[in-house]
């Protein structure tokens, strides 16, 4: 399976924009600031457990989260609600994953970004690309929440809406919209209970941590990361976006890496990767879109280059045309 499908879907980011009195916020205050923070922290540092929807399209899916803390232990349990079993267990950085009966194990947790935890901390990259303004007063989920609006300064990228609890801050809506302010993707909770009496039954107890394989588990091949400075660089790179990470990772116990570039303004993320186009020569190149996520592939040399983003679909092509390795071909 080519590397392009990892881990995007759950990457989901943020979507819906309405009308409000409030005016557009060229600079934002400290005490707005703080509250980004604050809504950043919220879905590492609170208990919850709710049920949430997600929808793109004429796609609806429910699931439901709860999100527990235990001394300096997090516990975090992600369950499909509709068709086949599928389900995530993780204490820390260790990740269980049940598909149908099947449990397949992860030795370390990535880091994927879901919701709601989808803020990301680069706050000030949100001011350089985004007029950020308070929106309304609302009720998600029978909470009072407070939404804030971030509208892009250019058209590389798209606006994004976000609805946060008055009290805990946590994360309760979050929408995309297209350049027309169509929601392109949403998340909503509807049901959520923040503190108090949650169920602890499920949370994996520290002596099973290091237990080997049970009935029907496999392990899952074991995913180096390395930092790197690959060579590898885009030219055409939106204003505004910022290079976060560049690793090498070594799949599927290839000898060659999968060099992987990351790279955000501080909402939206593009990835791009490059491996060895070896015996695929047959690849299917183009533009594809899941939602908000597009993916752009094409054959570059010997490379199998492919681009993925929460952004719009020129902005993807514009950098996948644009990645060479080393300088510029004249």
């Amino acid at each position: 399976m080519s590397v392009h499908m990892h881990k995007f879907k759950i990457s989901f980011s943020f979507l819906l924009v309405l009308m409000s009195s409030c005016a557009w916020a060229d600079a934002y205050s400290q005490d707005d600031l703080n509250r980004l923070k604050k809504i950043a922290l919220a879905a590492q540092q609170s208990d919850y457990s709710g049920t949430f929807i997600y929808q793109s399209g004429d796609y609806v899916e429910t699931s439901r989260i709860t999100h527990l803390l235990d001394g300096k232990n997090v516990h975090e349990r992600l369950e499909r609600m509709d068709g086949e079993r599928s389900e995530i267990i993780r204490k820390n950085e260790r990740v269980w994953c049940y598909l149908g009966e099947r449990r397949l194990t992860l030795t370390k947790w990535d880091g994927a970004r879901a919701f709601p935890a989808l803020l990301l901390k680069h706050f000030s990259l949100l001011q350089e690309n985004y007029l950020i303004r308070r929106g309304e007063e609302d009720r998600v989920a029978g909470l009072q929440a407070s939404s804030i609006l971030f509208q892009p300064r250019d058209k590389m990228r798209y606006a994004h809406k976000i609805w946060a609890h008055n009290d805990s801050g946590l994360l309760l809506k979050a929408a995309v919209l297209d350049e027309q302010g169509h929601v392109i993707e949403q998340y909503a909770f509807t049901q959520l209970k923040i503190g108090g009496d949650i169920d602890r039954n499920w949370m994996v107890p520290n002596n099973l941590v290091d237990h080997g394989p049970a009935e029907n588990e496999t392990y899952a091949p074991h995913v180096s990361l390395t930092e790197t400075d690959s060579g590898w660089k885009v030219y055409a790179l939106p204003a505004g976006f910022a290079k976060i990470a560049e690793v090498s990772r070594n799949l599927r116990g290839s000898k060659l890496p999968v060099v992987h570039l990351v790279f955000s303004d501080g909402l939206a993320g593009i990835s791009v990767f490059i491996e060895n186009l070896g015996d695929r020569h047959g690849v299917k190149q183009g533009l594809h879109s899941k939602g908000v996520i597009q993916i752009f592939t094409r054959v570059l040399d010997e490379n199998l280059l492919t681009v993925v983003g929460e952004v719009p679909p020129h902005t993807i092509m514009q950098v996948a045309e644009s990645v060479r390795y080393g300088g510029m071909k004249k």
